[in-house]
C-alpha cells in the first residue's frame, strides 16, 4: 500500500542491493509531516539494512547512505532522491502522489490502509478476545469500562485485518459472592425490584448481606452452605442463581448496545465449576497438586517453595477458585475454537494471576499456552459522577450524555442537531475513548470531565466536530463536483501535507497491530483533524473555479473517509450534522 509507492522504491533498491523487495518494504517508511519545512515522502533507514553488526565493525552509515543515493535514479514515481541522518529520502512525483492517494482512498473505502504491502502474506488467524467481564452483583468499576473499550478496539482491529475474532464476556457469575447473594436475596430481596432493575437490586442486596455476615456468623454460615449447594448442583439454588444471571445479562446487553459494543459469547466462571474438578484431577495425576495443613490445594510454580510462586487452586472444602476456573476455561476454549491467539484484557493488577495460569497450562502439558496473551492496563483515578462514586456502567453513560448536552447548550449547537440526546451520547463517548486511548495503556491516568469535553485541542469532541464539518461540506457542494478532478489544483503546501499524512495511515495501523496500542491511531487522527482545520481556512470551495473546488472537495472527502475509518476502529461512531439518529 502507501499506494504502491513503497513497493516501487523497494523494487529499485532490490536490484542494487541484491535483496528480495519483500525484505526491504518494512525498512521504507513514510516521513511524518513537518510544519516547519516540506519533507520527503519516504525514507529508507540504512541502519535497518545493515542488520545487527556491532558499532565498531559497521561501516559509517552516512557514507553508506550517500553511496546508495548516488546509485539510485529518479523515475516516473520518484522525482527526487536525497540523504538525511542515516537515511535515503524519496520524494514522489507530486501529480502522481495526489491522484493515486485520492483514488486509493475512494476505491478502498473502509479498507484503506489495510490493503497494504505491510500486511501482505499475513496469515488469517482465529483469535479469542476476553474483555469487559464484570462481576454480577458487584460494582461495574472503571477498570471494567477500560477493559470494555480496550478489548473492543483490539477485536475491531483484528477483525479489520481479516482475522476470525470471537469476543467473549467472561462474567464473574460464580464463587462465594453467590453464596452471599443467594442468602441475601432470601433475606432482603424483592421479586419486583429484581425484575425492574436487576443490577441495582442485586448490588443493594449484596451490600446489605455483606454487612449482616460481618456481624452475624449464622448469615456467613448460610452463605457458605448456599455456595456449596450451588457447587453440588442443588436445583433450587441453581434456579435462583440462573434467574440472577439471565436478568443481569439482559441488562448488560442493553447497556453495551449504548456503547456500541457486542459479544459473541457470554461465558462465565459458572460454566467451569465441573470442568475445574477435572483440572484438579489432572494436576493431581501429574503430581503437581500439594495439600496444605489448612486443607487447601496449591501448585508450587517455583519448585523451591517460594511463597510468591505458589498458586492456590482449591479451598479446604473442595470448592474451586478463580485460577482453577480460568485454567478450565482456557482448555475448553482451545477445544471449542482451536485458537491461534487468546487475548485477556484486564487491569495490570492481574498480571501475576495470568502469568501463573499460563505457567500452569505449560506444566500441565499444553504447549499452546504460549498463544495466550495478557494485555494489561493502568488505573483511572478520579472518575466520579455527580452522584458520587461510579457504581454501574450506565451511571457513566448517563453522566457523559448529561454533561455533553450541557456543553452543547452552552455553545448553542443544539438547535442544529436532530436528536440532541443521541448526539450528546455519541460525541461524549468519543471524548471518553480519546482521553483513555491517548497514552500508553499500561499508564495510570487522572480522569477529568472538564478536559475531555473541550471542543478545541486534542479531544474526541474535536474529532467528531471535524468529521461533521467535512461531511457538511460534501452535503453542501458535493453534487456537481465529485466526478473527475485535476491533480494540478492540489499543489499548495496544505494539500501536500494532508496527502503525505494520508500516505502514512497503513504504517500507523501496522504499528497498532504489532503492540495493540490505540494511541498511534489516536495521534494520527488528531493530526489529520488539525491539518484539515488549517486547510479548511485557506482552501475555500465556495467561489473557487469549478476545477479547483472539485479537487479540494475530493481532498476533504478523503480526509473524512480516513477519519471515519480510524474512529470506527477505536470504537467511535462518527457523527454527521443533520444526521437522524
Amino acid at each position: 500500500m502507501a499506494c504502491g509507492f513503497r513497493r516501487s522504491i523497494a523494487y529499485q533498491l532490490s536490484r542494487l542491493l541484491d535483496l528480495p523487495p519483500e525484505n526491504l518494504i518494512k525498512s521504507i517508511s513514510a516521513v511524518p509531516i513537518s510544519r516547519k519545512e516540506e519533507v520527503a515522502d519516504f525514507q529508507l533507514s540504512v541502519d535497518s539494512l545493515l542488520g545487527n553488526n556491532n558499532d565498531h565493525s559497521r561501516p559509517d552509515i552516512q557514507v553508506q547512505a550517500t553511496r546508495l543515493a548516488e546509485k539510485l535514479k529518479c523515475d516516473t514515481v520518484v522525482s527526487e532522491i536525497s540523504t538525511g541522518q542515516g537515511t535515503v529520502n524519496f520524494k514522489i512525483n507530486r501529480e502522481l502522489l495526489t491522484k493515486t492517494v485520492l483514488q486509493q482512498v475512494i476505491k478502498d473505502g473502509s479498507k484503506y490502509g489495510l490493503n497494504s504491502e505491510l500486511f501482505s502474506g499475513l496469515p488469517q488467524k482465529k483469535i479469542v478476545v476476553e474483555f469487559s467481564s464484570p462481576n454480577v452483583a458487584k460494582k461495574f468499576h472503571v477498570g471494567h469500562l477500560r477493559s470494555t473499550i480496550i478489548g473492543n478496539f483490539i477485536a475491531n482491529l483484528k477483525e479489520a485485518l481479516g482475522h476470525q475474532v470471537t469476543r467473549i464476556n467472561y462474567l464473574g457469575d460464580w464463587g462465594m459472592q453467590f453464596g452471599l447473594l443467594g442468602t441475601g436475596f432470601q433475606l432482603f430481596g424483592y421479586e419486583e425490584k429484581l425484575q425492574s432493575n436487576p443490577l441495582q437490586h442485586l448490588f443493594e442486596v449484596y451490600v446489605q448481606v455483606n454487612k449482616e455476615a460481618a456481624d452475624n456468623k449464622n448469615v456467613a454460615k448460610s452463605a457458605h452452605e448456599f455456595f456449596q449447594r450451588l457447587e453440588l448442583g442443588d436445583m433450587q439454588a441453581l434456579e435462583l442463581w440462573q434467574k440472577f444471571r439471565d436478568l443481569s445479562i439482559e441488562e448488560y446487553v442493553r447497556i453495551y448496545k449504548r456503547l456500541g459494543v457486542h459479544f459473541d459469547e457470554y461465558s462465565g466462571e459458572s460454566f467451569y465449576r465441573e470442568k475445574s474438578q477435572e483440572v484438579l484431577k489432572l494436576l493431581d495425576s501429574k503430581g503437581l497438586l500439594q495439600k496444605t495443613i489448612k486443607g487447601t490445594a496449591i501448585v508450587n510454580l517455583s519448585g523451591n517453595g517460594d511463597p510468591s510462586s505458589i498458586c492456590t487452586v482449591m479451598r479446604s472444602d473442595g470448592t474451586s477458585l478463580y485460577a482453577t476456573r480460568d485454567l478450565a476455561a482456557a482448555i475448553d476454549r482451545m477445544d471449542k475454537y482451536n485458537f491461534d491467539t487468546m487475548i485477556y484484557v484486564t487491569d495490570k493488577g492481574q498480571k501475576k494471576h495470568f502469568q501463573q495460569v499460563f505457567q500452569m497450562l505449560q506444566i500441565m502439558g499444553y504447549d499452546w499456552a504460549e498463544r495466550c496473551q495478557h494485555v494489561p492496563f493502568g488505573v483511572v483515578q478520579g472518575m466520579k459522577t455527580r452522584r458520587g462514586e461510579v457504581t454501574f456502567l450506565e451511571d457513566v453513560l448517563n453522566e457523559i450524555r448529561s454533561r455533553m448536552l450541557q456543553n452543547m447548550a452552552s455553545i448553542k449547537t443544539t438547535k442544529e442537531v436532530e436528536n440532541p440526546q443521541e448526539t450528546a451520547e455519541r460525541v461524549g463517548l468519543a471524548a471518553l475513548i480519546i482521553q483513555d486511548f491517548k497514552g500508553v495503556l499500561l499508564s495510570d491516568y487522572q480522569f477529568s470531565w472538564d478536559r475531555i469535553f473541550q471542543s478545541r485541542g486534542d479531544t474526541g469532541v474535536f474529532l467528531q466536530y471535524t468529521h461533521a464539518r467535512l461531511h457538511s461540506l460534501e452535503e453542501t457542494f458535493g453534487c456537481g463536483y465529485l466526478n473527475d478532478f485535476n491533480t494540478a489544483c492540489l499543489q499548495e503546501p496544505q494539500s501536500v501535507s494532508i496527502l503525505q499524512h494520508l500516505l502514512r495511515f497503513d504504517e500507523v495501523l501496522y504499528r497498532s497491530s504489532q503492540d495493540l496500542q490505540p494511541r498511534h491511531i489516536v495521534s494520527y487522527l488528531l493530526t489529520l483533524s488539525h491539518l484539515a482545520g488549517m486547510a479548511h481556512k485557506t482552501l475555500h470551495i465556495k467561489d473557487s473555479p469549478p476545477e479547483v473546488a472539485g479537487a479540494r472537495l475530493h481532498l476533504f472527502r478523503a480526509v473524512r473517509s480516513v477519519l471515519a475509518n480510524g474512529m470506527k476502529l477505536l470504537g467511535i461512531t462518527p457523527y454527521s450534522l443533520g444526521e437522524k439518529a
